[in-house]
């Protein structure tokens, strides 16, 4: 795999107008290298629990009236919940993050804290003639 990535790397950095040290190219091979196996530490085992956590987290929220949409990103750590302006107020909006943000404590196991952000949004528009 080294062999590779030095004659790829040498291939386009070393010749002119690229002029690359063998220094820098080894040290390039070597940080690709090790994110690769980093990457590929966890497994699919650890992919497929991740990705299974995430559906936990959406499902979680949208079984809760008045939601539209629920995104759980950032491997887990952030909610975003979209709701219908028209069935949820900005005062039921508060409450329903903090009702989610207790059944995502009361029905999950998790490392740190997982931020909800409940968005409600109305967009309006009207043309001049």
């Amino acid at each position: 795999m080294a062999d590779q990535l030095w004659g790829t790397c040498t291939d386009n950095l070393l010749e002119p107008p690229y002029k690359a040290s063998k220094k820098y190219v080894q040290s390039l091979i070597g940080v690709l290298s090790g994110s690769m196996r980093v990457r590929m530490k966890g497994g699919p085992r650890s992919y497929h629990k991740s990705c299974h956590r995430l559906e936990e987290l959406e499902e979680i929220a949208k079984a809760f009236k008045g939601v539209d949409k629920v995104y759980a990103i950032q491997a887990g750590r952030e909610v975003r919940v979209f709701v219908s302006p028209e069935a949820i107020s900005d005062i039921k909006a508060h409450n329903l993050a903090r009702d989610i943000a207790k059944k995502i404590e009361e029905e999950l196991k998790y490392p740190g804290e997982i931020k909800i952000n409940v968005i409600r949004e109305m967009r309006v528009t009207e043309y001049a003639r």
